[in-house]
């Protein structure tokens, strides 16, 4: 048997997945990583930290695999987007890493849109510029710590910055790329207009591969720290969203992901890039050859519903929580909930809007409440895949993944808000198992990644939206999206007293 390895390297865990030719997950390794956050918006990483982590994870798991290292044939990776690692002369990292949830840079946004042009950093990177992407991180150094700026030789993603640790060869592929700010959706090429505008040398970007290429082998030093043979082929891998959709099966027109984390994602495949969203939407580079990915984002999804377990039934087991909110009739019972607890993404890039309970009365008991975060939440995705039909997406299947697909009260839920039939896998290993696919493509084993999803990824139950309910969703829906343009003031006047 062969098998091929996928690491996912997230902000809180590098997580290894070993998995063979049939899809099945071998073993499973996860090492925790810790954050550096000093500063209120501040959130860092010490790049060794996932270096030595990953390889203590892969020398881990091959002491429990039993069978011959030359049978690992590849190795792909899965990453956190966004996050800056720059790199001297020699590739040494000239400092931690920033990361994607660091938010000190809105300056600096400011100053991308003063210098570019909205309209034309639309048109060129086919994204509004937030402070989680690379670029304002990249600016924010050259402000604030101008000798480190000065050393600066190339800029890399985190996965990138471990895989060249990994093999001795530097790249970053497209669909990491697509998150900088500093790369042409389009044509997937480095943009020397931004760069000359914002007086950034384009020497700076890295080489670019593609996902699946295959880009070197394991160094004689890291075979021998794992356990790995210096012949197991590396590919490039991609962005975790990117991955996560592999690792989903969202690789057709149609297919949708929708991840409820601690934030939550909706993500559909795009066969072209020739749909026009206005910046509503993320428009990223796709894992898979020539395809593109759409991406609407909640901040505070699985947080929403944690955060209420975690203050009203903190000694509850998720399941006992969510019991009964199949008792709890659609509207749970005239009560509103929205998930703006940190802020919000999609539709509404607002860092000052806070979450609402609307419509309170004394009948009202915690099921009711429970059952009202889920919707909230729900509705704050549907948000995204409004967005999506509004600009001419079909979008009939969706495949849930994360804490919203551990509830199947909540997956009906999803299926009759989304109107789409929703779909819950029999084995979810996400962005992991997508890097593993690449890993697989790579290698040969199959002739496309829909192949090999075909032959990795199994459904195991279908939810199927029920009419009547759909219809009450829908009305609901138009009430909950009022829900923003009546407290959007009152939050903001709020700001000066919150902690």
């Amino acid at each position: 048997m062969k098998y091929v390895i996928g690491v996912d390297l997230g902000t809180s865990a590098v997580k290894i997945l070993l998995v063979n030719q049939h899809g099945d997950v071998v073993y499973v390794v996860s090492k925790s990583l810790s954050l550096i956050q000093e500063k209120t918006g501040c959130s860092e990483q010490n790049p060794q930290d996932w270096v030595d982590q990953t390889i203590l994870g892969l020398s881990d798991l091959l002491k429990t695999f039993n069978g011959d290292p030359i049978d690992i044939e590849g190795i792909s990776f899965s990453g956190q987007m966004h996050g800056l690692v720059l790199l001297d002369e020699n590739n040494g990292a000239l400092r931690n890493a920033i990361l994607w949830n660091d938010t000190r840079t809105t300056a600096q946004c400011q100053e991308i849109y003063d210098a570019v042009g909205k309209e034309r950093l639309l048109e060129i990177t086919n994204n509004p510029a937030l402070e989680g992407f690379t670029l304002p991180k990249l600016l924010w150094i050259r402000e604030h710590e101008p000798k480190v700026y000065a050393k600066a030789d190339k800029f890399v993603l985190p996965k990138d910055y471990l895989r060249y640790k990994l093999t001795g060869e530097l790249q970053m592929e497209y669909s990491d790329a697509a998150g900088t700010l500093l790369f042409n959706v389009t044509e997937k090429k480095w943009s020397k207009e931004i760069c000359d505008v914002l007086g950034i040398d384009l020497a700076v970007c890295p080489p670019l591969v593609e996902s699946h290429a295959e880009v070197g082998n394991l160094t004689p030093e890291v075979a021998e720290k794992t356990g790995l043979t210096n012949t197991t082929r590396v590919f490039a891998g991609g962005a975790d969203n990117a991955c996560g959709a592999i690792g989903s099966g969202i690789l057709e027109d149609g297919k949708t992901l929708v991840s409820t984390g601690t934030s939550g994602v909706v993500l559909s495949y795009e066969s072209s890039n020739e749909k026009e969203f206005q910046g509503k939407v993320h428009y990223f580079n796709h894992g898979a050859p020539d395809a593109f990915y759409t991406m609407g984002v909640t901040l505070a999804a699985g947080y929403s519903l944690r955060w209420f377990k975690d203050v009203f039934a903190d000694n509850e087991s998720f399941e006992e929580f969510v019991a009964d909110v199949d008792t709890v009739p659609i509207g749970s019972n005239g009560l509103l909930f929205t998930p703006y607890l940190t802020g919000e993404r999609t539709p509404h890039a607002d860092a000052s809007i806070r979450a609402s309970f609307i419509g309170i009365d004394g009948s009202h008991v915690r099921r009711d409440f429970v059952r009202a975060v889920m919707e909230g939440i729900t509705f704050s995705l549907h948000e995204s895949i409004n967005i999506f039909r509004k600009n001419g997406k079909i979008i009939d299947t969706i495949i849930s993944t994360g804490g919203g697909a551990k509830s199947e009260d909540w997956l009906q839920i999803q299926a009759d808000i989304f109107d789409a039939k929703v779909v819950k896998l029999s084995s979810e290993q996400g962005p992991g198992m997508g890097a593993a696919m690449l890993a697989a493509y790579g290698c040969g084993w199959f002739d496309s990644l829909q192949e090999c999803a075909n032959e990795f990824l199994a459904e195991d139950k279908v939810f199927r939206p029920n009419r009547a309910n759909v219809e009450q969703y829908k009305k609901l829906f138009t009430l909950y999206q009022e829900v923003y343009r009546q407290t959007k003031e009152l939050n903001e006047k709020l700001v000066e007293y919150r902690k």
